[in-house]
This record gives C-alpha cells, structure tokens and sequence, in this order.
C-alpha cells in the first residue's frame, strides 16, 4: 500500500510539473486574449449586418439565399460571443473551431455580396441606369471592407486555436510520458499495472 501511495505521489508531482512545463512553453490562450478576439468580432458584426440588409433592398430576390445564409452565420457568431464571454475557456475546445469555421463563413459571404453587387453595378451600367449601378458600387466596396476586417479577426481568432491545438498536444504528450514513467516505477518495484 505504501508503494501505492508513493506512485500516486510521484504521478501528481509529475503531473503538476508537465501541466506547469506546459503551460510555460506552449500557453493556452488566455481570457484577456479570447475576450478581445471576441471584442473585434462585435465590432466586425455591427458592420456587416447592415450590410446584409442593403444587400437584400439592392440585390432583390437574386440574393434571397445568399442573405439568409448571411444571417444564420451572423446568429451563430452573435449567439457563440455571447456563450465565450460568459466562459471564454470554451473558446479552447471544439467550440473554438466552429467559432472559427463561423468567421471563415461569414468573410466569404463578405466577398461573395462585394463581387454580386458589382456585377450587378456593372449591368446596371450598361443598361443606363448610373444612380442604381452607384448603389451597388458603393454596397461592393462596403462588403470589401467588412470582408477585411472579418478575415483579419479570423486571423486572429486561428492563431489563439493554434495555440491551444499546440498547447493540448504538448500537455497531452507530457501526461503520456508521465504515465510510462509511473508505469516503469511500479514495473520495477515487481507490481504489474493493469491494462
């Protein structure tokens, strides 16, 4: 029983000391880090939904699809901040990349309303109707713009679940190595572990 209670004092040791390694070389993203990568995505929502809905007035029934899509994508952004800010560590987990995914969407979106919108400038060019193609122009460069700064918080937002991937496969890897140093502790003293 004593040997016992010297592994399981050996492994928590062990264990304490890789979770700190860990942590000092591969660092989870921190609240402070998540809450402003959350910050910027506020931000980058409060201007593409106006967008959106310029989008459905200029564009007409041809964008029916495309603005729906856009605004199931903005629900699940604005409904995944809201779940972050209450518990930004589950940014670091499967959320986290499905948060991502989200942004990633909601850029390509972006750019997919700037280049419909100037394409229908350029129709409505050419057909004489210069105060709609106007319109439409500027809706093309606005979408541009917001495209850029979602595309620059997804950068931001996949650099932090880098980290976190780096950082749960390092903890990971010490905890492994933890464990087979228990493992040949206990095998040396004569106690054959359990599968």
């Amino acid at each position: 029983m004593s040997l016992f209670r010297c592994c399981a004092l050996v492994l928590s040791t062990l264990g304490f000391a890789a979770v700190a390694n860990a942590q000092a070389d591969k660092p989870f993203p921190t609240d402070d880090e998540i809450n402003l990568v959350l910050t910027q995505t506020e931000r980058a929502i409060q201007q593409y939904k106006p967008l959106i809905d310029q989008e459905e007035i200029q564009m007409g029934k041809s964008a029916a699809d495309a603005v729906a899509h856009d605004r199931e994508v903005v629900k699940a952004l604005e409904l995944a901040v809201k779940a972050f800010k209450l518990k930004p560590q589950g940014f670091n987990g499967p959320l986290g990349f499905a948060f991502f995914e989200w942004l990633d969407d909601a850029d390509r979106n972006a750019v997919l309303c700037g280049s419909g919108a100037s394409t229908q400038a350029t129709q409505q060019m050419m057909s004489g109707n210069t105060d709609k193609a106007a319109l439409l122009l500027h809706l093309s460069q606005s979408c541009t713009d917001v495209s850029t700064l979602i595309y620059t918080v997804s950068e931001n937002a996949g650099s932090l679940y880098q980290r976190y991937v780096e950082a749960e496969g390092q903890l990971a890897a010490e905890g492994a190595e933890v464990a087979q140093k228990c493992t040949d502790i206990l095998k040396r003293s004569g106690i054959t572990p359990k599968e």
